[in-house]
């Protein structure tokens, strides 16, 4: 055992680590919707909740740059927004029982993937309240589960814009998102240490795993990826089914 985990649950989470940066790479969501679950099964939620920022935030610097300039304007307004809403998700957490916790992340990942499944809006542009109502949202799941996709990955995939510009503006909304998740956890008293250095352990996992997945992504045609990003949320949507 290393750190009070057995060698079976370290192998578990190395594995998941991969996983979903893979994904994350790919599809430019799913890291913290595919590894929290996975971590919460070996240590507790609060703590899942705090790699899973530490590991969205650290990994998102691969790459910045063309990220930062494929990113559509409206993301910034999201992450700012979100940003506001991130204690409130940390206080709803620390109320909530596991039970209603694991119900309430359950019904938000398959309410986003029957968004994603609804027919698409090419020429919809989000109006403000559309734009700060995702930012709520997604600052809500960044403190409650430390997952600020669920609400992002509809209003970019349903609209008709390039698979580059929907990713690299995901990408943004998590970079200010998890970063700010990880920093209001250590002010609200909920943050410790080991999680810091799990979270730095886990990591190389999430970057090797990030690389491919982004190698992957310019491989593959628009419509393949939008069914490849589709499929994470329906798979993350399953886990959570199965969970309760």
């Amino acid at each position: 055992m290393i750190a009070g985990l057995t060698w079976g649950a370290i192998a578990l989470g190395l594995t998941a680590t991969l996983v979903a940066g893979v994904v994350r790479g790919l599809a430019g969501f799913g890291l913290a919707i595919l590894l929290v679950p996975v971590l919460a099964l070996a240590i507790p939620p609060v703590e899942a909740v705090m790699i899973g920022n530490l590991l969205g935030f650290l990994v998102s610097f691969a790459h910045i740059r063309k990220q930062v300039a494929d990113t559509e304007r409206s993301a910034w307004i999201i992450a700012g927004v979100a940003v506001l809403a991130i204690p409130l998700g940390y206080l709803a957490l620390g109320a909530a029982g596991p039970a209603l916790a694991r119900l309430l992340i359950a019904l938000v990942a398959i309410g986003a993937f029957v968004a994603v499944l609804l027919p698409k809006k090419p020429h919809h542009t989000p109006g403000p309240k559309e734009t700060v109502a995702t930012g709520v949202a997604s600052g809500l799941l960044t403190g409650f589960a430390g997952m600020p996709g669920p609400p992002v990955v509809p209003y970019y995939l349903r609209r008709d814009i390039a698979p580059a510009v929907a990713r690299a503006s995901m990408m943004s909304i998590f970079l200010v998102t998890q970063g700010a998740g990880a920093t209001i956890a250590v002010l609200l008293g909920k943050a410790h240490w080991e999680e810091l250095w799990l979270a730095l352990a886990l990591f190389p996992m999430v970057l090797a795993g990030n690389w491919l997945g982004t190698r992957a992504f310019g491989r593959i045609d628009p419509r393949a990826w939008r069914y490849i990003a589709g499929g994470v949320l329906g798979a993350a949507a399953l886990g959570a089914v199965l969970k309760l």
